[in-house]
């Protein structure tokens, strides 16, 4: 659970900007969505070397 502290005399805009933030970087809403349907192992080790590969696709490019 997040504990954003509002001070004394600030925004609420402000104060639901840090909320926002903060969820983002927990990544917590990711992990919902992730959770919602199983996905087998092969599956997931495919899309993480996919993942790896576009990653070392573009480091190629860049020393290019």
């Amino acid at each position: 659970m997040l504990i954003i502290p509002v001070k004394e005399g600030e925004n609420i805009d402000r104060a639901l900007k840090r909320y926002k933030r903060k969820t983002r970087n927990t990544k917590l809403l990711n992990n919902l969505r992730e959770n919602k349907h199983y996905t087998k192992k092969s599956v997931k080790r495919r899309k993480q070397i996919e993942k790896a590969s576009y990653k070392q696709h573009l480091q190629d490019q860049e020393n290019q």
